[in-house]
This record gives structure tokens, sequence and C-alpha cells, in this order.
């Protein structure tokens, strides 16, 4: 069958919410940090390196599903994979639940932990499914659809940012937060059920299992790709999920607030992703995309009151906008025959720099809270005074400590300068993407 005989729109719409359900569930996550770290950490020495390990589950379930998933979609049926996201999605909210009702506090934090996990099981899941088949979907608009797609991606986030902010003004326990993510899960279910889904590009062009899996040795750029993708995902999801703890005493007011508005921000950017690469190319936009992050992360951790904070975040919400969905569009155009393998392997180099990052990030704002406190000891009393002159000097301690890991993240785009730079000047002057002569789709 052709992509045009399939239910198109009902297709990339399941694809759409599939990706809000995870975009919700993230910023849930991130919205809620302060609440969960008290009442899930509390009376650790180390909460935020705790709470970033149990956040960095999520991204270890997502890059480890993405890596066995992808290869296999079509084995699997993209339609069982994304009724299986939708069921971790749910399993693991219930799970993150429970935990916080054991009265046993190693046993709440496992329970946790194993509830993030599922949680990045689904959105791994989910991932390995969306991609592909929006590319099979619509092979000749590739960029543009991924992108309107992935700008649903910001829309989930504005959502679950508004109900986490809303829980944190009116001091509701986050566990109605997280349990409202169940809704969309299970009609995700509903809606995958009784339709067909098409296969993937790969499978359609009559390219093999064992020829899609000998790619990687064909086409060995597909590598510095790989790298590359390391990064990119680095400087975007790194410090959206550290944000809310991060900036908040710097802003003056629950900064979850920023992370809505740059959701915004990538939701109108991204529906036009597609004449912007027809303009500078992906790698061009790539490249503009990282220099503009690598100057709103510098400014991120400079900035000292809440319009600069405002201001840089804004530069980097624009850098990051495009990254993911433009790197699965790059990928997928240059090596076709690597088909939903190659897609999975991007997606799992992000997710796993992000299951490193955060807990060295969380790291990193402990060792800052506690130098700028003047020892563990004298931070541990803050926390534990209560009073008002306490509060404040805690609110002042994190708004110091929080450049550190902002100004860490902000090298990380430099090489990415450096390698879609050379790749944008190549292209340019072969005035066509460069693609291994090894992965041209069969005919």
């Amino acid at each position: 069958m052709e992509a045009s005989e399939y239910q198109r729109t009902r297709l990339f719409w399941i694809g759409v919410l599939a990706l809000f359900t995870a975009a919700m569930l993230f910023a849930l996550r991130t919205g809620l940090i302060g609440e969960m770290r008290v009442e899930v950490y509390a009376g650790l020495d180390n909460p935020g390196e705790a709470i970033g390990a149990a956040f960095g589950a999520a991204f270890l379930g997502f890059g480890f599903t993405l890596f066995l998933a992808s290869p296999l979609l079509d084995n699997l049926g993209i339609g069982n994979v994304l009724r299986g996201a939708g069921a971790c999605f749910a399993s693991g909210i219930v799970l993150a639940i429970a935990g916080s009702a054991a009265g046993d506090p190693d046993l709440a934090r496992n329970l946790f932990w194993f509830g993030m996990l599922l949680q990045g099981i689904g959105w791994g899941a989910m991932e390995a499914a969306i991609n592909p088949m929006t590319t099979a979907l619509y092979p000749e608009e590739k960029t543009h659809r991924l992108n309107v797609l992935h700008a649903w991606w910001p829309a989930g986030i504005i959502l679950g940012g508004f109900i986490g902010f809303g829980v944190s003004t009116f001091e509701i326990p986050w566990r109605y937060a997280m349990a409202t993510a169940l809704l969309p899960s299970i009609v995700l279910i509903i809606l995958s059920l009784g339709v067909k889904f098409p296969p993937t590009e790969r499978a359609a062009h009559g390219v093999s299992f064992k020829d899609m899996m000998l790619e990687i040795v064909r086409a060995p750029s597909f590598l510095i790709w790989f790298l590359a993708m390391l990064l990119t995902a680095s400087i975007e999801l790194g410090p959206g999920a550290w944000i809310n703890a991060a900036l908040s005493a710097k802003v003056g007011f629950n900064a979850v607030l920023l992370l809505v508005y740059v959701a915004g921000l990538m939701f109108v950017m991204r529906h036009f992703a597609g004449p912007l690469s027809e303009r500078f190319s992906n790698a061009g936009l790539l490249w503009l995309c990282s220099l503009l992050a690598m100057v709103g992360l510098y400014l991120m951790a400079k900035a000292q009151n809440p319009v600069l904070v405002v201001a840089a975040t804004t530069i980097w919400g624009m850098g990051v906008s495009l990254l993911w969905p433009t790197m699965m569009a790059s990928v997928s155009e240059r090596y076709p025959r690597g088909g939903s393998w190659f897609i999975g392997l991007i997606g799992s180099a992000g997710a796993l720099a992000i299951y490193f990052l955060l807990p060295r990030l969380g790291r990193m704002y402990d060792a800052a809270m506690i130098e700028q406190a003047g020892g563990n000891e004298a931070l541990n009393a803050l926390r534990d005074s209560g009073t008002v002159e306490a509060a404040s000097q805690l609110t002042a301690i994190e708004a110091q400590a929080a450049p550190a890991a902002f100004e860490f993240v902000a090298m990380l785009p430099v090489p990415l300068l450096v390698l879609f730079g050379v790749v944008w000047l190549f292209d340019r002057r072969k005035s066509q993407p460069i693609v291994d002569a090894a992965v041209t789709p069969a005919e």
C-alpha cells in the first residue's frame, strides 16, 4: 500500500497523542521536582543527586527501549509498540504514586525509581514508533512533518507545566498531578485499536533486516551523527529538566513557568522548520540552533535578575527548539537504509546522554549549595530551621549555586558548531546533502 492509502491523519494524531503524553509526564516530573525531593528524598545528604538519578532512570528506560525496539519495529508492529507505550505510561504513574504511600522510605524510593523507569520505557517505545511511522507516511516532507509532530512535545509540556504550577501554588500533593496523565495514556491505547499501521520506510523499500543491521558498517559516518546527538540532547533536555530547581530562586517565582514559556516558543518554531530547512539546509539549521543554545546557556549562568534570566532562557529556547526532530530527519534522509534502527539509535544516544548528565548536574548543584552555605552541616541546619530568615538564606544560596551546572552545559555546543559547520560547508559546495553511496534505497 502507498502511504496515502493509510489513514494518515488519524495515524499522525495518534503519534501526536503519544508524544503529548510523554511530554506531559516530563513536565510534571520537572515541575514537581521540589515536592518530590521533599517528600520522597527527605533526610538524605544529597537530595539533588538522588532525585537526578531517579529522573535519569526515565532516560535510561527511554534509551534502552529505543535501542531494542527500533530495529524490531516491523516485527513487533507499530500499533503494538504504541499500545505498549500507553500501558507503560499508566503503570509507571501508578508505581510512582504507590511509592509515595509506602511507609518504608527505602521502599518508597525504590518504587519511585522503578515508576520513573517504566515511564521511560513507555517514552522509548513511543519514540521508537512515531518517528519511523511519520517518515513512512510523509516520505517527501520528513523535516517538516517530524518538526510539526514534535511541536506537540512542547504542547504537552505546557499542560503538564501548568498542572505542576497549580499543584505547587495551592500545595496539592504531587501524586494527584501525576495521576492526570493516566487519561491520555488510556486514550492512546484505545485510539490505536482497530487501525492499520504502515510498515517502516525501510521495509516498504524492500531493504532486509540484515541489510539494515549491516548499514552501520557500510555507513560509518553515521557514528558522527550519533556522537552529535549526545551533545544536542544534553543542551536541550539536561537544562530543561533542571530549570525549576536551578532558576526559581533567581527569578523569584516558580521557574516551571519558564519551561512553559520555552515550550510555547518550541511549539511555534517547529511549525516553521520546513521553510527554515529549505533556506539554510538541515546542517545549517542545526549550526544556527547550536549557536543560539550556547549563548543562551552561558547567559542563563551569568544573569542575576529575572529580566535577564528570561531573556537568556528565550535565546536558549529558540536554539534548542528544532534540534531533536531535525537530527531525526537528517539521519533519515542521509541513511534511509538504516531505517527505524538508525532513527532509534539517534534517540538512544540522546536519552543515554541525559541519563549520565542529570546526576552530574545534581552533584554540581549540591556541591555548589554546600560551598555557598559554608559546609554540609550549615546547609542542613538552614533546611531544618524553618524560620523566615533561614528560608531567605536558602533562596540566596540556591540562586548562587545555579550557574555551575549551566556553565558546564554551555561548553557542550562548541564541538557541534565545528561539526555542523563543516557539514554545512560541504553540503553547500556539493549543493546536496552528503549521503554514503551505500545508503540509496532499494528500488
